[in-house]
């Protein structure tokens, strides 16, 4: 290894800004006691703001160090397509005809369960839509689920051990179940075009695992929590306006344009932007659009992209060294503090590697997609969704990676061994 200047200084900057969304409770004590600069610590405090503001220190870095043309090249080499699409993506499946189609999957599901209320609605929402996802997309899944597990039942007076647990849950669910196909996980599309991984092959090798933990996972946490989720209420009826059944149809149509064109930024916008149109025409059928939430979180993704560019120098090479057995246990560890799509991409730039090596590294990275907020991409939006049920309005990092760990180690059970 031989690093630039500026690729230590992105390195050290990547590093505090890890730091910082650990630290991001620290910001809202700030507020509390400096009431004067009250709104820039809750700034610092928002987890999503978090890689935006070191990137764009990042980029003040790079233009002092090689100039502001250097600067505004690299931001324009980098591939926001990601950040885009998540936003697009949590707008419209936050929206009330898709949750209300969303709902009536999960409660059609339930209804052949043989447990109480609580029990088997979490038990459909933290099985069926991660596997939904798919075919949905992750970030489409993660919305769907955190809308509907918030609405029922982080806005009861449920224990934060539930919370975290059920966050947790959800986390891991999601990252492993989108690898039934080969464009739903973004660590999966980044080397499924490259490396001949098409749906047969996800199948075979990826699918039937992934399901078996995800139910497992959701099994595990409903039964272990069985007494608070047992005596959640019963939804209420009658509330709402009446849904438009054209219109479920229309936002579907929307949500599979996304997904159909999810690598053509021009086009899948420009099918948002209509569906901007059609939701204010239809007003009636709309709770709030979820825009600052999703903005945040491309905001958050975009410092990602840019942040992460610069981490290749030592993040290749310390892949690379690792044998076939010890990269899936790597990536894992390594996603913590990655983004998982990151280290997949790492992995592709290599030739010659054994098929083996491949299935370890793939699998390590969507293994570890739960352990963090920034190890795959739909955590963010999971997470803006749900925050506010929290204390402080904020999840504690270490809280999520104690209630992600035991639904990892199912998942490494089930994608290293079976």
């Amino acid at each position: 290894m031989n690093p630039a200047t500026i690729e230590i200084v992105a390195t050290v900057l990547f590093a505090f800004a890890i730091v910082h969304t650990f630290s991001t409770k620290f910001f809202l004590r700030l507020a509390n006691r400096q009431p004067v600069h009250a709104g820039s610590w809750h700034l610092l405090g928002e987890v999503e703001v978090v890689f935006g503001f070191w990137a764009m220190l990042l980029v003040m870095a790079i233009a002092l160090f090689e100039g502001v043309a250097d600067a505004t090249a690299y931001v324009d080499s980098r591939n926001f397509t990601e950040p885009m699409f998540v936003f697009a993506i949590m707008v419209i499946a936050g929206t009330r005809p898709i949750l209300w189609a969303a709902t009536h999957l999960v409660d059609g599901l339930a209804r052949l369960l043989p447990w109480r209320n609580g029990l088997e609605f979490c038990f459909s929402v933290l099985a069926l839509v991660p596997l939904l996802g798919s075919f949905i997309t992750e970030p489409a899944a993660m919305t769907l689920a955190a809308m509907m597990l918030g609405r029922r039942v982080y806005a009861v007076n449920v224990s934060n051990r539930v919370k975290y647990a059920l966050l947790g849950t959800l986390f891991v669910n999601v990252s492993i179940g989108g690898v039934l196909t080969p464009f739903a996980a973004p660590p999966v599309l980044m080397v499924a075009a490259k490396w001949n991984w098409d749906l047969a092959f996800m199948m075979a090798n990826f699918g039937w695992k992934a399901a078996i933990a995800v139910v497992v996972n959701a099994a595990l946490v409903v039964f272990v929590f069985r007494k608070e989720l047992g005596k959640l209420p019963s939804p209420e009826q009658g509330t709402r306006t009446p849904m438009s059944i054209p219109l479920v149809f229309v936002h579907l149509l929307f949500l599979l344009g996304l997904v159909v064109f999810a690598h053509h930024p021009a086009v899948f916008m420009g099918i948002f932007l209509l569906f901007l149109g059609v939701a204010t025409a239809y007003r009636q059928y709309q709770d709030r659009l979820i825009l600052r939430e999703g903005l945040l979180v491309a905001f958050f993704l975009g410092g990602l992209v840019v942040l992460g560019g610069m981490q290749q120098w030592w993040l290749e090479p310390l892949l690379m060294s690792m044998s076939s057995d010890a990269v899936f246990f790597g990536a894992t560890a390594l996603t913590a503090i990655t983004d998982n799509a990151a280290l997949t991409y790492l992995g592709s730039l290599v030739e010659g590697l054994s098929d083996e090596f491949k299935y370890m590294l793939v699998a390590g990275a969507v293994v570890g997609g739960g352990l963090t907020v920034i190890a795959n991409a739909p955590n963010p939006a999971g997470m803006s969704i749900v925050r506010r049920h929290f204390n402080d309005e904020s999840v504690h990092p270490l809280g999520l990676l104690l209630a992600a760990l035991p639904p990892t180690l199912v998942a490494i059970v089930a994608l290293r061994w079976l």
